[in-house]
């Protein structure tokens, strides 16, 4: 499944699925609330991956950003589609995937007027094979120390994505950031 022909659960304000729309049409500036996952890797090390979005993509471009992000498709398990994406953006395996944050939801606009309009729960999972991330999608990939991490998003949160920013704020609330998943 490519962007192009990617399709998205849309959602109630109560979080209920009320239909399905094309990936492409409903991020805008008027994103209508729809179903997506963001999942964070580390490493056997502990490390976090970061990634910096491609250049190319129509929401936040060059930001840098938890693992990967992305949208079940309609009736597609979301703990599927993680490990799907993962596959499709950075040529990755996983392990250990465990759901941190179920309810996290989200709204925000970038600077070009671009809205994403979420129920996004978050996901954690442990690298099991070498990276290779798609261009398309992501143009750096770091691992980094969760404390440099923290250091990072506290001093310069305009940097990253403000998924990541309250994402990364409320696994650590929650302790979910300091365990292995």
């Amino acid at each position: 499944m490519t962007g192009h022909d990617e399709r998205v659960v849309l959602l109630d304000e109560d979080g209920r699925p009320t239909g399905v729309a094309d990936k492409a049409s409903v991020h805008g500036a008027r994103t209508p609330l729809h179903l997506a996952f963001s999942c964070h890797v580390s490493d056997d090390a502990g490390r976090i991956l970061l990634t910096r979005r491609a250049l190319s993509k129509r929401t936040w471009p060059g930001v840098w950003t938890n693992a990967f992000c992305g949208h079940p498709a309609p009736f597609e398990p979301i703990p599927a589609a993680v490990e799907r994406r993962a596959r499709e953006e950075l040529g990755l395996s996983l392990r250990a995937i465990r759901l941190a944050l179920p309810d996290f939801r989200y709204r925000a606009v970038d600077a070009s007027g671009m809205v994403e309009n979420e129920l996004c729960p978050v996901y954690l999972a442990v690298a099991d094979s070498e990276l290779s991330a798609r261009p398309d999608e992501v143009v750096e990939a770091r691992w980094v120390d969760p404390a440099d991490l923290d250091v990072a998003l506290a001093a310069a949160p305009w940097a990253f994505s403000p998924w990541l920013v309250r994402q990364r704020q409320e696994l650590v609330r929650a302790g979910a950031a300091a365990r292995t998943p």
